[in-house]
């Protein structure tokens, strides 16, 4: 289960940093977002160290994901909120993103949630 929950991480900074590229227009010109750019970047990093952690040690990898996947949950929430709002771009591609990571993210909890610890010895 480990390898799953950090395979999760993986993939849902890889997004982040996706996303982060997009807005600073790195990778696609004309959704550039100075704001969500940060803000994907952050969620991004907390991800990443999340999974580093999980590597450092591994009976950490359950609270890790937890409180990683759980922080990136939340910053998507702020940015459905600033969607819903106004103050964040509001283009079908980033509506698109942000309902598709909703579900990753929920799903990584989930799984995280019900795995169990590593034993130690």
């Amino acid at each position: 289960m480990t390898q799953t929950i950090r395979l999760f991480m993986l993939l849902e900074a890889a997004s982040f940093v996706a996303a982060s590229l997009i807005h600073s227009g790195v990778l696609i010109t004309g959704y550039e977002h100075p704001e969500a750019r940060v803000a994907e970047g952050v969620i991004a990093a907390v991800l990443v160290a999340g999974l580093m952690v999980s590597f450092v040690h591994r009976e950490w990898t359950r609270p890790a994901g937890l409180v990683a996947q759980g922080f990136a949950l939340l910053g998507t929430l702020v940015g459905l909120f600033t969607i819903a709002v106004g103050i964040g771009p509001r283009t079908v591609p980033d509506l698109t993103y942000h309902a598709t990571i909703l579900v990753v993210l929920v799903w990584g909890l989930i799984v995280t949630m019900r795995a169990r610890s590593p034993v130690t010895s």
